[in-house]
């Protein structure tokens, strides 16, 4: 299984998760961070490292066939939670920052699926896709333009594969609102944000866990029968209209 985003929060905690029922492949920017979060994971000696960054899709046709033909590797299972976000006004947007939040969140998941999906690369493998989207996709919030746009971008990609890759492979997403990772440090140290959260949330805030138990589920045999789910995993958030 391919893990990207695994050198820290909720990819962190989904590799350790997983690594139990799966040998992983483990993507991040940090290989420094990557190497520590094998070492968390059971049986570290199965797993692999792969630091790339995923804000530079154009060289992942070659990166991934290399890496997977180095070390005779084949992906049944790929896990998108590889997220960039930057909390910016509108008019402060540059067109490379904008470029570089779509290249990670959502063209780096159509790339990777892509090349995971060519016989030549993968050998047919491919069987179970998540990809770790965000209630951003459903919401809107002043500074979220770009990772709103990529989001929601995000999961209508994960629809069309739905349709266009059953039944051989089955393409979902998990929604979370918000947990507390070293991304969203920022926000949760603010007191005033904090209470909010704490406010509009009727389960509170969430952790990596939840997440990384939403994603063991939908890439498990009890999930055969669900594909082009957005699953919602946010303690309460969407369904609170008093917040």
């Amino acid at each position: 299984m391919l893990i990207t985003g695994a050198s820290s929060g909720i990819g962190r905690e989904m590799a350790v998760a997983l690594s139990g029922a799966y040998s992983l492949i483990l993507n991040g920017r940090d290989e420094e961070r990557l190497e520590q979060t094998r070492l968390a994971c059971q049986a570290p000696e199965r797993h692999l490292c792969w630091a790339r960054d995923l804000a530079d899709a154009t060289t992942l046709a070659t990166a991934l066939p290399a890496f997977l033909r180095q070390h005779d590797a084949r992906v049944v299972g790929f896990v998108h939670c590889a997220a960039l976000l930057k909390v910016l006004p509108l008019r402060s947007v540059t067109l490379a920052q904008a470029q570089d939040v779509m290249n990670t969140n959502v063209l780096a998941a159509l790339e990777i699926t892509r090349l995971l999906l060519r016989k030549d690369v993968n050998s047919k493998m491919l069987r179970s896709v998540v990809f770790v989207s965000s209630i951003a996709s459903q919401f809107g919030a002043r500074g979220f333009a770009t990772y709103c746009a990529s989001k929601a971008a995000l999961d209508g990609l994960m629809k069309a594969l739905a349709v266009e890759l059953a039944p051989e492979v089955r393409v979902n997403s998990v929604l979370p609102g918000g947990v507390r990772t070293p991304m969203t440090e920022a926000m949760f140290d603010d007191p005033a944000t904090a209470e909010r959260l704490m406010r509009d949330y009727p389960l509170g805030a969430g952790l990596p866990s939840d997440i990384a138990n939403a994603v063991a589920f939908l890439m498990s045999d009890q999930a055969r029968w669900i594909t082009g789910h957005q699953m919602v995993v946010d303690g309460g958030r969407s369904a609170n209209i008093s917040a």
